[in-house]
């Protein structure tokens, strides 16, 4: 169990290092003006796995110089394996306004890709994000 929670924490990581460049690159001139990012997972907040990926997340982010409550907030919508609830989460993020999004599975980018095409999307555990677009 614990290499497949190192797995997530790498993955988690590896999404927060992915979703800081955007935001370095938006943000080196107001260091302190507080960023948004928006996070679209197809789980419920109370799933075994989602309190991992949220501490995670966090962690990745504070290692980079961004902290919680400080210089970044981060708006957690929870799809539940539901693809209505996904597509609403989805148009909801984008509606934030986020600088970025951070999504896992194929069904949440693929309601992320309907929903915008101007914020930009990290994802990590989909199959090929483009097949959609070409069926």
């Amino acid at each position: 169990m614990a290499s497949h929670i190192g797995r997530r924490t790498f993955l988690a990581t590896l999404g927060g290092a992915a979703v800081a460049g955007p935001l370095s690159a938006r943000g080196a001139q107001q260091a302190e003006h507080v960023r948004r990012i928006g996070v679209l997972m197809p789980l419920t907040a109370t799933d075994d796995d989602a309190s991992p990926r949220v501490t995670a997340l966090a962690q990745g982010l504070q290692q980079l110089g961004w902290t919680v409550g400080r210089n970044v907030q981060i708006d957690y919508r929870w799809g539940a394996g539901n693809a209505d609830y996904i597509r609403k989460f989805a148009a909801e993020l984008v509606a934030l306004a986020p600088d970025v999004i951070l999504s896992t599975g194929s069904p949440s980018v693929a309601a992320l890709q309907q929903a915008t095409r101007t914020v930009p999307v990290v994802f990590v555990t989909v199959v090929d994000p483009r097949e959609r677009n070409h069926g």
